[in-house]
């Protein structure tokens, strides 16, 4: 490194990023930013879940990004322990620190606050208000949210509730979310016409009728009990499909009763890191429905140019539901109404395959917002000073 170069690595922001630990699906964003030329980034957090995300696998780096250890323990429910973060806030190392912005976490508070009493500056990275705060619980959210000089948040949702508690909007940026685009992208051109009527014709023996698909956590939080019994009624509509459901956990074994019953065709393809395999079951599918809320799920859908359903209660919802354009690459049901449900998928059950305007209309919204280089783009511009600008990409 020429003296020059060393200038501008002394004048660069020297950002922290603490989080419990990296999920799996965080390496590409945190690979992003460790090749940022903007700001030094190192990130600090455990290298497993202990007990927190449901055994959600941690996330393995390269050696180009400066990681730092910081066990992160459970002391009951959800609260959390981290000397980590606290140790972030007054690193002199460190002149702005991200925290992923969690308000049960005593650890994140005391971090947060000892970061702003050591001068630096402090950024909250997460959903934000995900529906107005009330009450008690409402309360704790508004002074924890209060704590940051600014955040970074999955959508715009949660910035119009923050502007609407007195939160400027330059100090709000959307960053978005999402997955290892280019590892979905390298995937997707693999699997061919011929490959997902194979996928088909392997599952259930046909490769005519239509697929509806779910992937996600199998827990009660994710109302898929709501899908199977969607997809019975479709059945007495003489609209048949099948159903692939891709995830494991506690509500596994109900689930597999219930279709039985209800007469659904299902495949339980159980717990699945494998990225090719998730392509080849993704892209076989007509729809991906997601009747509790959606969270990732949907990046993952329309990165493989399927659509995605998924209830219409934004106080229930989750920030990745704003990628859902209703009638072009997805659509929104009434919440825990079957019939709502049932009307939704079927509308997308009408061609073999999703149409080459759908697949269209899911690429446009993850190549502009919903990836790992505009995430990096967005969160350089924060900690580089940049006011949130929302539109700044459309220049």
């Amino acid at each position: 490194m020429n003296a020059t170069q060393q200038a501008n690595t002394h004048t660069r922001p020297q950002v922290a990023v603490v989080y419990h630990f990296f999920p799996h699906y965080r390496r590409a964003i945190v690979e992003e930013l460790a090749r940022s030329t903007q700001a030094d980034f190192t990130f600090i957090g455990d290298d497993h879940d202990r007990g927190y995300a449901h055994g959600i696998r941690a996330a393995q780096f390269t050696t180009a990004v400066k990681f730092i250890l910081a066990p992160a323990h459970r002391f009951g429910g959800p609260f959390r322990w981290q000397w980590g973060a606290v140790r972030a806030g007054m690193n002199p190392a460190f002149d702005t620190v991200i925290f992923h912005a969690v308000p049960h976490w005593p650890c994140t508070w005391i971090g947060a606050i000892a970061a702003r009493l050591f001068g630096k500056r402090v950024f909250f990275w997460g959903h934000g208000y995900l529906s107005q705060p009330r009450g008690l619980k409402g309360l704790v959210r508004k002074l924890f949210y209060a704590i940051p000089h600014q955040h970074m948040f999955y959508g715009r949702g949660s910035k119009q509730i923050a502007m609407e508690h007195g939160w400027s909007p330059e100090h709000l940026h959307v960053i978005y979310n999402s997955q290892d685009m280019a590892e979905q992208i390298a995937a997707r051109e693999k699997v061919s016409a011929a490959q997902t009527d194979h996928i088909r014709r392997e599952i259930f023996g046909d490769a005519i009728t239509p697929v509806v698909i779910c992937t996600t956590r199998l827990i009660a939080l994710r109302r898929l009990d709501l899908l199977i019994d969607a997809i019975a009624e479709l059945k007495r509509r003489d609209t048949n499909a099948n159903l692939i459901i891709v995830g494991d956990g506690e509500e596994r074994a109900a689930l597999e009763a219930q279709a039985a019953t209800r007469g659904v065709r299902t495949h339980f393809e159980g717990a699945c890191y494998n990225e090719q395999r998730i392509a080849q079951l993704v892209m076989a599918s007509n729809v991906t429905v997601a009747p509790g809320m959606v969270g990732l799920t949907a990046m993952h859908s329309m990165v493989y140019g399927v659509p995605v359903v998924t209830h219409n209660d934004a106080d229930n919802q989750m920030p990745e539901w704003e990628a859902i354009i209703p009638g072009k690459n997805g659509s929104l049901f009434s919440k825990d109404n079957v019939a709502s449900l049932a009307d939704a998928i079927q509308s997308w059950l009408t061609t073999p395959y999703p149409t080459v305007e759908t697949k269209a209309a899911c690429h446009a919204v993850m190549d502009r917002f919903w990836n790992p280089t505009y995430q990096r783009r967005a969160i350089e511009r924060a900690v580089c000073g940049e006011p949130a600008d929302d539109l700044f990409d459309m220049r």
